[in-house]
């Protein structure tokens, strides 16, 4: 066995024997694979994470409460490697993968869709994944997932890439034969009927920002903005739905990631009639403090630099994600999408600053509560579309407003209002009842 991997090998057997000597000396004991098993219905529990090595070699050992599969695989730019598995509930330590060791930078963690969880780590360096396996329950050791990670240079890290696409890419084709293969033996069924006259109420679409692997801003005490944006917008949608004039969509309506662009072609695919974002935000150290609600609209030009950064922010959640989502599809039929996003700036204004007219009566506005910057959630060039930063979770007045009721109660009723007050004049605009 030649010394690295040897090194390796007594390094995995040290962090193995770490757990149980910590129950001896009195520490946190490390759980018997029986003791963490969760119900029936219930899914595989990801409870403790540990590294080890330098910046050649580092191992990651994480314990689960069962066996599951995963699969590794590298990004660039940054470099990354992310492991995909079954959606597993993670309950981990606080703030673990903050920090890292060796080849690790840190890691995120949690759930990227529904059924599916992942974890994201950044590397300090191009490294390889030179195993990446589940070991079995046994002695009253849980499952465990263990990922080697060797350090290589970026020419070697670009062609592991290539490799891993172009095995993807077959994988695809081979998929797309059998869908073909599948609609070929479907074509004889007779075709399904479209009947017209479906629900004439306008459709809004309510999209709280970040969820899943992108908890979104933190407070300080650890309220995440992932959490405390979709308690606002499922009240939003309890409020909206209950006048009993509009439909609501949900980007998402529970801990789960969504990818920019989807949540733009969600609101495209459904024809909505408005679209609305919900986030919170925050200000470094270095930034001093603000607080207050803020509107946004699209605009390339960002209307000042804080904006700028705000939008380059945003717009990176599909890289924590650790997708590369960065290619939009291009639109047709250029003059008449011109038209169209002419037409939707205009309505898209006129909504936000209906808002921030209602949102006067309900809390603290920022000093300049209208602005506008390159959000990619705000891009649908047929739908009217506003970005809402309810307040800063690094502000302590306004972290004390975003975990209370009776201010969410009062500023959702503001933004109900607004629809209400934005539909009225449309439609009177429009001759419609």
């Amino acid at each position: 066995m030649p010394v690295r991997a040897m090194g390796l090998a007594v390094l995995f057997a040290a962090m193995v024997l770490a757990s149980a000597s910590a129950a001896e000396r009195g520490g946190a004991p490390a759980l018997p694979s029986t003791a963490i098993t969760p119900a029936p219905g219930e899914f595989p529990l990801a409870r403790d994470v540990r590294l080890g090595g330098d910046e050649q070699q580092t191992r990651m050992v994480v314990d689960f409460s069962e066996q599951i599969d995963v699969r590794a695989f590298t990004l660039a730019n940054p470099y990354r490697v992310v492991i995909d598995m079954p959606q597993v509930t993670f309950q981990f330590p606080p703030r673990t993968g903050e920090t890292g060791r060796g080849l690790i930078k840190a890691f995120r963690f949690g759930l990227v869709m529904q059924g599916g969880s992942r974890m994201v780590i950044d590397l300090a360096r191009p490294a390889r994944v030179e195993k990446a396996f589940m070991i079995e329950a046994a002695n009253d050791q849980p499952a465990r997932l263990v990922l080697d990670l060797a350090s290589t240079d970026r020419d070697a890290f670009m062609r592991t890439i290539s490799l891993e696409n172009r095995a993807l890419e077959n994988r695809t084709l081979e998929n797309r034969a059998l869908d073909n293969r599948s609609a070929d033996a479907r074509k004889a069924a007779p075709p399904v009927e479209n009947k017209p006259g479906g629900d004439p109420r306008p459709l809004i679409v309510i999209d709280p920002g970040h969820g899943g692997i992108d908890n979104g801003t933190r407070a300080a005490s650890g309220e995440m903005e992932k959490t405390i944006v979709l308690e606002f917008s499922l009240m939003l949608r309890d409020k909206i739905e209950k006048t009993g004039k509009y439909r609501v969509v949900m980007t998402r309506a529970d801990d789960t990631f969504i990818p920019l662009g989807e949540r733009v072609q969600l609101a495209r695919a459904r024809q909505a009639s408005l679209f609305i974002s919900i986030h919170a935000d925050a200000l470094r150290r270095a930034e001093g403090d603000a607080q207050g609600a803020t509107v946004y609209t699209l605009s390339e030009r960002a209307s000042d630099a804080r904006a700028a950064r705000l939008a380059e922010a945003e717009n990176q959640a599909d890289v924590i994600a650790g997708l590369d989502l960065s290619s939009e599809p291009k639109d047709v039929a250029g003059i008449l999408i011109d038209l169209a996003r002419r037409e939707t700036k205009t309505f898209s204004l006129q909504f936000a600053q209906g808002v921030v007219a209602e949102l006067k009566t309900a809390t603290r506005l920022h000093q300049n509560p209208l602005k506008s910057a390159a959000f990619v959630v705000l891009k649908a060039p047929d739908v009217p579309s506003v970005l809402v930063e309810l307040g800063y979770v690094t502000n302590k007045a306004d972290l004390k407003s975003l975990v209370s009721t009776e201010w969410r109660d009062r500023t959702a009723d503001s933004i109900v209002q607004a629809v209400q007050t934005f539909f009225t004049t449309r439609m009177a605009g429009t001759g419609q009842n």
